[in-house]
């Protein structure tokens, strides 16, 4: 039989009557000719109350209990599947991690995925079953202990099955309808993609896109997984949502294909560093310890009086996320004491947002950073920080502007039309 895996996120199962509206779903593929490898999430709201509980009760937890705890919540929802998939009669039963198993790295709570292997799920689907329902974002360590993927482990866990019982596709359910070429709340002209490719979709969710987990599009493009994202509350077929695919099975892509943005960034400045070799790495190793997580980097000739430093300097700039900044100063400011860097002042702007256009065509068009840069231009929207990369552009602005900016620059570059 041909095979399908569908995953189910927290909205879609979160209560028993979206639980039944999910099995519909799952039984009109079975009835179709498909074996179906389920992928579930805890019910909405589920993880977040288990999480709470853990830290109620010990706020030094440890790891492998916190695992064991917050990964139930995916093993409820599972049962219930299988259960009301047997009340339609469709043969189906539950897995759960340690059942496939999914066999997984021993980071608690950050789990990687090392292997999947097919035999006990091959094995019932010859003796008849027709969904295997599989608890998501859970796995197994090397020591026999439960590990969970992290965020947006469900939607990776269905790639990894996808990828191992080479499925003719995964279809990804969540509260959209599919991929949009910018975020339809900030601007009514955004348009529902039918395709995307995997790189474009891999930089719109390490942009801010919300639709699809990084690592997940990342295992896909590595395994040439064809995702299929589509909305749990409308009547879907064959040709709804957008599919996530190959280079290769899209005709003609547009030079831009997609507005992305990041509201909660800021941006830190060292200001008069030693421009020699090995700062950037004094810089930015300690940052890495303290997991910040750097996205846009610039060296600038510092505007201090050279009077006042001999030799040359430089100012560093970079940016991060708002959360982090407390632990990027404190970072940088035990880097100087120790002596491993030098600064005069470190700035910290708070109010930035990051807006990037995203395209595949970029690759064979010249002129679209100078496009961009116009269209801002003429909204009257400063520049702070560019970062370019083969198929993104992305630029730093006040935060004020981000949502002006998403408008105009998807209007300049036509994405509200096919």
């Amino acid at each position: 039989m041909p095979l399908l895996v569908m995953k189910f996120g927290g909205t879609s199962v979160a209560d028993l009557d979206r639980i039944k509206n999910a099995a519909m779903k799952v039984k009109r593929e079975v009835e179709r000719g498909y074996d179906v490898i389920v992928i579930v999430s805890a019910m909405s709201g589920k993880t977040n109350e288990l999480v709470g509980w853990v830290e109620a009760t010990s706020p030094l937890f440890d790891a492998r209990e916190y695992d064991a705890v917050v990964a139930s919540g995916e093993n409820v929802t599972a049962g219930l599947m299988a259960l009301t998939l047997q009340e339609m009669d469709v043969p189906a039963r539950s897995w759960q991690g340690w059942q496939v198993p999914i066999n997984t790295t021993a980071q608690h709570s950050s789990a990687r995925f090392v292997d999947i292997p097919r035999k006990n799920i091959d094995t019932k689907f010859a003796e008849g079953m027709k969904v295997a329902v599989v608890a998501g974002f859970q796995g197994l360590s090397p020591e026999g202990r439960i590990t969970t993927l992290g965020r947006g482990g469900s939607d990776t866990t269905a790639v990894a099955f996808a990828a191992a019982f080479d499925a003719e596709r995964c279809d990804i359910y969540t509260d959209v309808d599919g991929v949009y070429t910018t975020d339809p709340r900030i601007t009514s002209k955004a348009r529902k993609l039918e395709k995307i490719a995997f790189e474009e979709m891999l930089e719109l969710a390490s942009l801010g896109a919300k639709v699809l987990q990084t690592r997940s599009v990342e295992l896909a493009m590595r395994y040439k997984v064809r995702l299929r994202v589509l909305s749990s509350f409308e009547d879907t077929d064959e040709k709804s949502g957008t599919l996530v695919c190959d280079e290769d099975e899209i005709m003609e892509s547009k030079v831009v294909n997609g507005v992305a943005y990041s509201r909660e960034e800021a941006k830190i400045t060292l200001v008069t560093v030693e421009d020699k070799p090995g700062i950037s790495a004094a810089i930015f190793a300690p940052l890495a310890e303290a997991g910040v997580n750097v996205d846009m980097i610039v060296q600038n000739i510092s505007e201090k009086d050279y009077d006042d430093h001999p030799g040359n300097v430089t100012d560093m700039t970079f940016s991060c996320p708002v959360n982090q900044v407390a632990r990027a100063k404190k970072a940088m400011e035990e880097a100087k004491a120790a002596g491993h860097i030098a600064y005069d002042e470190l700035v910290v702007d708070t109010e930035v947002a990051k807006v990037s256009v995203v395209g595949i065509g970029m690759r064979s068009h010249a002129g679209v950073a100078a496009h961009m840069f116009k269209a801002l231009a003429d909204e009257n929207i400063n520049i702070k920080v560019i970062s370019t990369s083969e198929i993104k552009i992305s630029v730093l602005i006040d935060r004020k502007y981000m949502e002006l900016a998403v408008q105009a620059l998807h209007d300049a570059f036509e994405l509200e039309q096919a």
